[in-house]
């Protein structure tokens, strides 16, 4: 069963990883090359599959109609005007994600023999088929969804900060060490009295929150641990903005403000001393031994090493072993808006608010 997660994984990374590269760096030719050969790979698996004949030729229909239209919008929409604005670059994201229709086709086929092998009935192949059309229904919903935020988030100068930056990580070694000075565990340790930890999610507008955020369909994309009410101690795992390695990094306010309507929301978890610093002591230790961004693990949802995370992985990971954490998850499966949202036990209280465009 763990290698099986593994596989998933890797294939969720690559599917991730060239829908990236088609956006960034596709060309006509290149689309023109994928299209086909996925209608083929489809109609040779429909051909040795153990479906009816008659079932089989309106599937291969169904593909070359499917790569018709994809070739026909490539041609006729996307790479046959400017293709140096925004909207081109949004024009390429639907031509990459439509590489995956004609595999939605596949997976609405095998729901129809499914079904029709166990409920053979006339009145179950119609309740059968009313609930097939809601799932596509749904799914359409959620596609529409998702282009509409990325129109906004994945425009050309996010998609090339991203690009610009991944060189920067490592899905395999640690990068960060010791970046974390004895100034700042003096500052933590000042606070281990103050009996909390603060949880603080944010809206900061940089190229990789908005990136997430097209994913999650969620405002709140970055969460981070600080030692006292103040926030002068408050750190996570982030790229380090150029200035430190990605990994475990102190953070500043002015971090967070990338946009105009970012803001952050700080909430208390009640924390006694000896957990505090069982917290602090952890710290010491992924700053001693290094760290490093997980930004292969957000599509993966995979690490190969402990120390290797993203944000939201940390501040599960760092709660759950000092035994403060209130909600039950895989680490590498917790979003930032979860902290929030899953605090089914009202573990948390909130203390204030912060818009940058107000101060």
């Amino acid at each position: 069963m763990r290698l099986k997660s593994i596989n998933k994984d890797i294939m969720k990374f690559l599917v991730f990883a060239l829908v990236i590269y088609l956006i960034t760096s596709g060309s006509f030719g290149l689309f023109a090359a994928i299209y086909p050969i996925t209608a083929l790979v489809l109609t040779i698996q429909m051909f040795v599959s153990k479906n009816e004949w008659r079932n089989k030729l309106i599937m291969v229909i169904l593909y070359i109609f499917i790569m018709i239209v994809q070739l026909t919008y490539n041609t006729f929409v996307v790479f046959s005007g400017d293709q140096t604005s925004i909207l081109f670059e949004l024009k390429k994201l639907i031509s990459s994600l439509m590489i995956l229709v004609p595999f939605f086709a596949l997976y609405m086929n095998y729901l129809y023999i499914s079904h029709k092998r166990f409920f053979p009935a006339v009145q179950d192949a119609s309740a059968v088929s009313f609930e097939m059309m809601k799932q596509a229904y749904s799914m359409a919903g959620s596609v529409k969804d998702t282009i509409v935020k990325s129109k906004d988030s994945l425009n050309r100068s996010n998609l090339a900060e991203i690009a610009k930056d991944i060189p920067r990580h490592s899905y395999t070694k640690y990068l960060n060490k010791d970046t974390l000075t004895e100034d700042y565990f003096k500052e933590c340790e000042a606070s281990l009295e103050d009996g909390h930890l603060y949880i603080v999610i944010s809206s900061t507008g940089s190229s990789s929150s908005e990136l997430i955020s097209v994913f999650t369909q969620k405002e709140y994309n970055h969460v981070s641990i600080s030692f006292d009410r103040e926030l002068k101690t408050i750190l996570s795992y982030n790229g380090g903005g150029n200035v430190y390695p990605p990994g475990l990094n102190r953070e500043q306010l002015e971090y967070f403000h990338r946009k105009e309507d970012a803001s952050m929301l700080v909430y208390c978890l009640e924390a006694p001393r000896e957990k505090k610093q069982i917290v602090l002591d952890k710290i010491k230790e992924i700053n001693q031994n290094g760290s490093a961004y997980n930004l292969v693990g957000l599509v993966t949802k995979f690490s190969i090493r402990p120390n290797i995370m993203f944000c939201s992985q940390f501040v599960y990971s760092i709660l759950r072993y000092s035994d403060l954490i209130y909600f039950s998850e895989r680490a590498v499966h917790v979003k930032p808006s979860d902290f929030i949202e899953r605090d089914y036990y009202r573990r948390l209280k909130f203390c204030y608010e912060i818009k940058f465009n107000a101060l």
